[in-house]
């Protein structure tokens, strides 16, 4: 009995340090996660896409906000052009069955103002930058263009852009991201956006990006009482491809306030440091079954032995 005693001590002995061992895993975990997020807040570096000048000579969208009566034309007509059930329902949000819709906001004294969301088509897209397979890209015309066949579905993208644009389709077993892609099959026979063209009062232009920055610089020198000082996206997140002007600051029509730093730089930063973080994981987990199937296996000898005295 002495030695059953004895036995069963030491595999309390080995089990307390596997689960002292546990905890060391655990605390490890969350010293990678932590050593992580540290290296993104840290790493203030400019990525070399930052230093790059806007590229102005892209295509662009300019949406002038005084201009929105909240018709939602351009909304239907995105939703025709792109196949999108319901064409004749105005959406509220996007989703896998609408690239864009319009929002009705509030300023801080209350007026309304109808805000035409969608894509921003940044000219360093953290998307793109998230994609690990390349399904997202920057074309060369401006729009930032997604290819289904390429796509796994991990949402890096989502996580990424910091519009919160790509919307993941989760009635689809292949899970499949949308969002707006600039009707890129359309401008390249030389036509505009199916939203652009579906606009009846003048809000959305359509050209070169230098040309729209110039325009909209003219409407708020010539008309300042109309217009804030500020176009939006023209540094944000180091440019955008489309482009607000707003009667008030953007700050109180939902839109993110962002520095002119590229956000694809820290989608960069998380994406090289991906491997490591991973099999640093991937080491620890292991560790741990490797510890845990040894405690078992000293249990059930222990337990066998004991079974042998008693008879």
């Amino acid at each position: 009995m002495a030695r059953t005693h004895s036995s069963t001590a030491q595999g309390a002995d080995v089990c307390a340090a596997t689960l002292n061992r546990r905890e060391f895993v655990r605390r490890a975990g969350m010293g990678v996660a932590a050593a992580a997020t540290c290296a993104l807040l840290v790493d203030r570096t400019p990525a070399a896409a930052a230093t790059a000048g806007p590229d102005d000579e892209a295509a662009g969208i300019l949406i002038d906000l005084t201009r929105c009566t909240g018709c939602n034309s351009c909304a239907l007509a995105c939703k025709v052009a792109n196949y999108m059930p319901n064409p004749e329902t105005p959406p509220q949000e996007l989703s896998s069955s609408a690239l864009s819709y319009v929002s009705l906001e509030q300023d801080a004294s209350g007026a309304s103002f109808h805000v035409k969301r969608q894509c921003m088509h940044c000219l360093h897209p953290a998307c793109v930058s998230a994609c690990t397979v390349g399904a997202l890209r920057k074309s060369a015309e401006g729009a930032v263009v997604y290819d289904s066949d390429k796509c796994i579905g991990c949402r890096y993208c989502q996580y990424a852009c910091p519009f919160g644009v790509p919307t993941y389709d989760w009635d689809n077993p292949l899970g499949l991201i949308h969002k707006c892609q600039m009707c890129f099959q359309r401008t390249a026979h030389g036509e505009e956006p199916a939203c652009i063209a579906a606009c009846p009062n003048g809000a959305l232009r359509f050209g070169r990006r230098g040309d729209l920055l110039v325009q909209a610089r003219a409407r708020i020198r010539t008309q300042p009482e109309r217009y804030a000082d500020h176009i939006y996206g023209e540094h944000e997140a180091g440019g955008t491809s489309v482009l607000y002007l707003s009667p008030v600051p953007f700050d109180q029509l939902r839109f993110p306030v962002l520095s002119d730093r590229t956000v694809s730089h820290d989608a960069e930063a998380v994406m090289k440091m991906t491997p490591a973080v991973a099999l640093t994981v991937a080491s620890l987990a292991t560790g741990l079954h490797l510890m845990l199937r040894r405690c078992h296996q000293h249990d059930a000898t222990q337990s066998e032995c004991s079974n042998d005295e008693e008879v």
